[in-house]
């Protein structure tokens, strides 16, 4: 019903800058309310990274802060992460995540959908 697919992952050195992005799509969808990027390294637990409501309301990992911006197109069902000054400790995979509501005007469903994951690798 739901599909959340993620690009833009890859190898990149120390101090360089990569975009992700996701867009979401299925014609069930009512409406989106936030959207995230979360990240897991080999060993640790996942972890949010950034979020951002449908009013643009932005929230961030402290590690991230000052590095990472999250931005989104509603009109595309697409969130953004665009993130700076990388570092060997960003290496994770990194996966979208969004409440949807799906249905229509009279009644919806609220659910939460994950992207498949892509890696990013900072390394020299």
């Amino acid at each position: 019903q739901v599909q959340l697919v993620e690009s833009g992952g890859g190898l990149v050195q120390p101090g360089g800058s990569l975009r992700l992005s996701c867009a979401a799509s299925g014609r069930s969808i009512f409406s989106i309310n936030a959207m995230g990027w979360y990240r897991q390294a080999p060993g640790k637990q996942r972890e949010l990274v950034a979020a951002v409501t449908s009013g643009g309301s932005t929230n961030y990992a402290d590690s991230v802060k000052g590095r990472f911006t999250i931005s989104r197109d509603n009109a595309k069902k697409t969130v953004y992460l665009q993130m700076s000054s990388l570092n060997p400790e960003d290496t994770a995979v990194y996966y979208c995540n969004a409440d949807l509501f799906l249905g229509s005007s009279r009644q919806q469903v609220a659910v939460s959908s994950w992207g498949q994951g892509t890696q990013v690798t900072v390394s020299s």
